[in-house]
């Protein structure tokens, strides 16, 4: 009797200690060597299997799986850091950080994982991955989720002068700096102009409640990359949209995709914004559009009982 009001009580601790990890400490990190680099990858759980592809392009895997690492409970959740961020190794060559080798290391992991068929989820710049990759592997594409996304280098450009003029009109004091170092000959990725541009608050850009922040793990390797973003999108990526960015546009293919797929829009997204996000649905009939009334750029952290309902009953869950 003794031995199994012991066993009873351990097991209750180790439910009880789990549960008051944060889902951060919740997964472990494995490594893949693709191509000659360590890709950090993170799984778990099982049945239909869905990555997540997360923004920027310099972001890493973690603030995505603050926000849907809880669903290992119902699928096999996939994170990963792409080439250059989070704890994934960096490039020998800049221009090896590019939208089609990201496409490419989303494919590698696939094939790692041994793994027929997966659905999609990005987000921001994720969505541009996404739609890339559903295109190029459509046999690989079980669903495919679009949360505040981009469908060409023209509306990431659109991106950039909405921002700018948010600033510009919102900000004089400041705006003036920017217009002191343009005539300088600054650009987007010099340091004095990259600190002077970042301190600028970007809440009302991407947050309608700016009270809310992203779920983020007390310790993080790096959870942003410069390099990547500047080589993707260019050097001067705030105000000329260059790199692979600048010549990416897949608006005329979209009617090909044939994944079921989902595409979330936030009506106070000063990213995507509604003016072009709605775009979508001339370009991708045959996709399910949602516009979430009341969000920014982030609508599963702004509206999340509605927006987990609606994931859950596209994916299944």
């Amino acid at each position: 009797m003794k031995k199994i009001t012991l066993l009873t009580a351990l097991i209750t601790l180790t439910l009880t200690l789990q549960a008051q990890k944060t889902i951060h400490q919740q997964f472990q990190s494995k490594t893949f060597n693709i191509n000659g680099y360590n890709i950090n990858v993170e799984t778990k759980g099982k049945g239909n299997p869905v990555v997540f592809i997360a923004g920027g392009p310099g972001n890493s895997h973690d603030y995505l799986q603050g926000n849907f690492g809880k669903y290992y409970k119902d699928m096999q959740v996939v994170f990963f850091d792409a080439l250059g961020r989070g704890m994934s190794d960096n490039a020998k060559d800049r221009s090896q950080y590019s939208i089609d080798n990201d496409v490419e290391l989303l494919e590698a992991i696939r094939q790692e994982l041994k793994l027929k068929k997966w659905s999609v989820v990005g987000h921001s710049y994720g969505t541009v991955v996404a739609q890339a990759y559903a295109l190029k592997y459509p046999e690989a594409v079980n669903k495919m989720l679009l949360i505040n996304g981009f469908h060409s280098g023209l509306m990431w450009q659109a991106n950039c002068d909405s921002y700018n003029h948010y600033c510009k009109t919102h900000f004089p004091e400041k705006w003036r700096l920017v217009d002191s170092l343009r005539l300088e000959g600054y650009v987007s990725s010099d340091s004095v102009f990259s600190e002077l541009y970042g301190s600028f608050p970007t809440k009302y850009i991407y947050y309608h409640n700016t009270k809310l922040h992203q779920p983020m793990p007390k310790e993080r390797v790096r959870s942003w990359s410069n390099d990547v973003y500047y080589t993707i999108v260019g050097r001067d990526a705030d105000f000329h949209v260059t790199g692979s960015m600048g010549d990416w546009d897949v608006r005329r293919q979209l009617k090909n995709i044939s994944a079921p797929t989902l595409v979330v829009a936030g009506r106070y997204d000063g990213v995507s914004t509604p003016e072009w996000v709605v775009q979508y649905k001339k370009y991708m009939p045959q996709a399910q559009f949602v516009m979430f009334e009341n969000s920014g750029h982030n609508p599963y952290l702004e509206e999340p009982e509605k927006f987990f309902e609606l994931f859950e009953e596209f994916f299944g869950g």
